[in-house]
């Protein structure tokens, strides 16, 4: 029996000439109907996005927050609007149809069956999707409304929902969380997008999380991901992140995994040849190199001393904790003891905080962060400025509420259980009685734009340092005129100056691979416990 004869795959010949005649990115400009004028590097990034859909790859726009990768991502999507607009009619018949792609049958077997859907036949495959937090999705309406007015965005969240590709098919834009892609990730997988673009693609950074797999079932033509920090702990969430992007790129997730020290702080050799292997699939511009006309950003640690009631009730705690913990250490190890170490960081913290928060009894008391933040907070306001404030511990911001209510001092709130998001932001920018507002960090660290605020108060740090950069960067971000202060609060010689030390680790990866919270306790050793218990 003869060998079937074989043939090179067209799209694959077109994509080795297309390479060959590469001559590099070239800036491209907004469409005519964008409601907006692009900076330089804007024009660069539509540019770029244009080289990834030339020759079929996903890329990570990871340029710093408040830069506007939502802007260049909605110029993309209105571009490609205008493009589908300009071609078939709505619906074609099937003789059209086998005119334009041969008389090809379709996984049903029936050509009849098959109806294409306006700007499927020029390489533009139905509606685009945005999976993003859910405190994004109203920045994503608020800057489409603003930006591109004539895309028709769909709000796919909350009761209801409709998941249908024929539905779909009315919208330019599908807007949806990651919560809700868990939930719906089985009808998901049936609907073919032209684009799908993880907004805070960190979100899938754990390549075992359901969140990773479902982004991975989508179907699209074409996958970006945007993320200000795209290596939060260590470089095996690039695999992850790749995978979505560019399936195999990396090969396997085991090859690719790197374990120990050397997930933190690879040799040097793994890092160049991480950057050079991602380069042209990551495109990260900074806020100093790309719009130096913003305002100074100044960032200042702020040391506040304890005094003898908080300072004992804290040292108490902490050989309570030191003692059981080194305790179990030495009986059942530290892969069995994390549970444990969870708790004595946890409480130690909030100890560091405000006694408040270990024991109610002390709730009226005023600890060492009170002492310095309400005479500021007061300062600020007297002098006419806006104020964010955020902190991790919800506990400790309804401590600062019922200070501030104290002394007769307004102020907006909003955590994970704040409703109108939208309506407290708007709040805050547009009204000028409204100078302070307490968030909680992991509610309000992304998403938000709150660029009438001149002053930041981060009241305890988090283990990952991207997520206190990302809060400072609220304000901190395209729009903004005037000099931003960020202050730190930390309280000496308590677990969180030794936070401070592990941070420093973090920031020295990120840069090594991306060119100009549980991280740090999965990768615990004893003697960094020790360190944070001294």
């Amino acid at each position: 029996m003869s060998e079937p004869e074989t043939t090179c795959d067209e799209l694959f010949q077109q994509t080795r000439k297309q390479l060959r005649s590469f001559d590099g990115v070239l800036p491209q400009d907004a469409p005519p109907e964008f409601q907006g004028v692009l900076r330089g590097y804007q024009k660069e990034g539509l540019g770029w996005f244009d080289f990834l859909n030339k020759f079929g790859f996903g890329g990570c726009l990871a340029d710093d927050m408040g830069l506007g990768k939502t802007v260049q991502v909605l110029a993309l999507l209105e571009k490609r609007r205008l493009r589908q607009q300009d071609q078939a009619p709505l619906t074609q018949t099937k003789d059209a149809v086998a005119d334009k792609i041969g008389k090809t049958p379709d996984a049903g077997g029936k050509l009849s069956d098959l109806e294409i859907t306006k700007g499927k036949i020029n390489g533009i495959a139905g509606p685009s999707l945005v999976v993003a937090p859910k405190s994004v999705i109203f920045n994503w309406k608020q800057e489409a409304a603003k930006f591109t007015p004539r895309l028709r965005i769909l709000d796919h969240t909350g009761a209801g929902r409709i998941i249908k590709q024929e539905h779909f098919e009315n919208y330019d834009l599908i807007l949806t969380t990651y919560g809700t892609l868990r939930q719906d990730a089985v009808d998901f997988k049936n609907i073919e997008f032209d684009y799908v673009i993880l907004d805070e693609a960190q979100a899938i950074k754990n390549a075992g999380t359901i969140s990773a797999k479902a982004a991975r079932l989508l179907r699209a033509r074409h996958r970006l991901a945007l993320s200000g920090t795209p290596i939060e702990n260590h470089i095996g969430e690039l695999w992850s992140l790749f995978e979505f992007l560019n399936p195999g790129l990396l090969g396997h997730a085991g090859v690719f995994s790197i374990s120990g020290s050397d997930a933190l702080n690879p040799p040097e050799e793994t890092k160049a040849l991480l950057s050079r292997a991602l380069r042209p699939f990551i495109l990260r511009r900074t806020k100093a190199v790309v719009a130096p006309e913003l305002p100074e950003k100044t960032e200042q640690t702020m040391y506040c001393e304890m005094d003898k009631t908080q300072s004992k009730l804290y040292n108490d705690l902490r050989n309570h904790y030191r003692l059981s913990l080194l305790k179990h250490l030495d009986k059942e190890g530290m892969q069995k003891s994390k549970i444990q170490i969870l708790e004595a960081l946890l409480r130690l913290r909030q100890a560091a905080c405000h006694p408040g928060l270990i024991d109610q009894k002390w709730a009226n008391t005023i600890s060492a962060k009170m002492k310095f933040l309400l005479p500021q907070l007061e300062e600020i306001i007297d002098e006419g400025h806006k104020v964010l404030v955020f902190s991790q511990f919800t506990s400790f911001l309804s401590i600062v509420r019922k200070e501030l209510e104290s002394m007769g001092i307004t102020y907006l709130y909003l955590d994970g259980k704040t409703k109108d998001r939208e309506g407290m932001v708007n709040a805050f920018q547009k009204e000028n009685d409204n100078k302070i507002f307490l968030i909680s960090l992991k509610a309000g660290g992304l998403g938000l734009n709150l660029t009438a605020a001149e002053y930041v108060f981060l009241l305890d740090p988090w283990w990952n340092p991207a997520v206190e950069a990302q809060a400072i960067d609220r304000t901190h971000r395209i729009g903004q005129t005037q000099q931003i202060f960020a202050y730190r609060l930390i309280t000496r010689n308590t677990v969180e100056e030794r936070v401070l030390e592990l941070q420093k680790n973090k920031r020295d990866l990120v840069d090594a691979i991306i060119r100009d919270d549980s991280g740090l306790i999965r990768n615990l050793r004893r003697e960094d416990l020790e360190l944070l218990l001294s």
